[in-house]
């Protein structure tokens, strides 16, 4: 990945639209706080308002990343090159929601890969680490953490 994208350069991977209805069903399904179920009772905590769970953003992201990686590995194939494989993530770390998302905010998403190392006892697997952000329409951030994913090497690649 890092032969398409080097090391500290900041990928927009897309955006996102927190609608109520939105918040509402993710949180009842995930999360059922007050706050992000009851737009009335919701009013009365910390946020004042209805507001996404933190899950929801991270989700968001997942979301945006994917279809980001869709995309490019659909350009890369028009031109003859294969796009590195790549997924599951074997962890994240850090993670921080640094500002609640309200019903009406677009958050987008971005991606700055940071390092690729090669994963230990593997044959050709290697991990690179990248740090994610969400930022609200107000240019505020939202969400942050670091995250890694594995790339696998061709079939053809691996070594025997």
């Amino acid at each position: 990945m890092l032969d398409l994208y080097p090391a500290g350069t900041r990928l927009e991977l897309g955006a996102l639209t927190f609608t109520a209805e939105d918040i509402i069903r993710f949180a009842s399904t995930f999360d059922p706080q007050p706050f992000h179920i009851d737009a009335e009772a919701a009013k009365s905590y910390v946020f004042g308002g209805l507001c996404a769970s933190g899950w929801h953003t991270c989700a968001g992201w997942m979301k945006n990343f994917v279809a980001f990686w869709d995309a490019a590995t659909l350009r890369l194939k028009s031109t003859g090159t294969d796009a590195p494989r790549l997924g599951p993530s074997p962890g994240f770390s850090e993670l921080q929601w640094l500002k609640p998302v309200y019903a009406g905010d677009t958050v987008t998403y971005f991606m700055t890969p940071i390092e690729t190392r090669r994963m230990p006892g593997t044959k050709g697997y290697m991990v690179i680490s990248a740090l994610c952000e969400g930022f609200n329409q107000k240019g505020e951030p939202v969400l942050r953490f670091n995250s890694n994913i594995i790339e696998f090497p061709e079939p053809e690649d691996l070594p025997a």
